[in-house]
């Protein structure tokens, strides 16, 4: 007895004759609201439907969060939960899960409920070291952190941990991270206010956590270091997926890219 019927066409992406709604879009039928959940990939603009959509409804994109920004998403979804987070394990989370929202949201539920159990209201890198599978001392935020601050010894130690459990520690993933932090540092440099608040708002930063490590940076490694260590990383990207490799392996790779890194 509604006044209006709700019709929602899943992964619509999938179906080939998708363009024939475009009869349809040209006069609606406005007791019906129809959703088209296109995923994956992006449609094809040149096409009459988006344009007809466009003229008598409403697009709406989203967007693949980038990296650098999924901390402070983990955080801020926490926060509508009234949970806590140390800012540390929310590097964590981010490093070992990616822009992947439907494993966040999952992992976060999972920290969720087990916090309720506790009584406790804010996630811990204990939390997630016992609960998630991340090593609180030996993972890609303290790696990360030990190259900011060319703390040699303690990036070899992580290095060497990284090979010996390969699977829990991928190179890619050490790699996003690594490209993510440099490009960042690399845009500091183009910055004209480079002040805490400077640079929180020029890559878009809500916390003044990460900001410390760019400032940091700054003072560590020269504008065209950061500029040769991006083509660096690309390069040991390109290598751990084959091309023009024929007998490197991923930690000979790692530890070559952190000599040049630190040297």
């Amino acid at each position: 007895m509604s006044e209006y019927q709700l019709i929602i066409v899943k992964e619509a992406q999938q179906l080939r004759n998708l363009d024939l709604l475009a009869n349809y879009a040209k006069k609606i039928l406005k007791s019906t609201i129809l959703i088209i959940n296109y995923k994956y990939k992006n449609y094809d603009r040149r096409k009459s439907l988006l344009g007809l959509i466009e003229q008598n409804g409403i697009i709406f994109e989203s967007k693949k969060i980038p990296d650098y920004k999924i901390p402070t998403f983990i955080t801020s979804i926490l926060k509508q939960r009234s949970i806590g987070i140390d800012p540390k394990a929310s590097q964590m989370l981010a490093d070992f899960l990616g822009n992947d929202l439907t494993r966040i949201d999952k992992e976060l539920d999972k920290l969720s409920i087990i916090l309720n159990e506790e009584k406790n209201t804010k996630i811990t890198p204990e939390l997630v070291e016992t609960n998630i599978g991340i090593s609180k001392e030996y993972n890609n935020f303290e790696l990360l952190k030990a190259i900011i601050s060319k703390d040699r010894l303690k990036v070899y130690r992580i290095a060497q941990y990284f090979e010996k459990n390969p699977q829990s520690n991928p190179i890619q993933v050490t790699l996003s991270v690594l490209f993510n932090y440099f490009s960042n540092l690399l845009i500091c440099y183009y910055t004209k206010d480079r002040s805490e608040s400077g640079l929180m708002a020029a890559l878009g930063l809500r916390s003044n956590f990460q900001t410390k490590d760019y400032i940091l940076g700054l003072r560590q490694y020269p504008p065209m270091k950061v500029f040769n260590l991006i083509g660096e990383i690309r390069t040991a990207d390109a290598l751990s997926k084959g091309v023009g490799n024929t007998s490197m392996g991923n930690s000979d790779i790692l530890k070559e890219l952190l000599y040049k890194i630190l040297h």
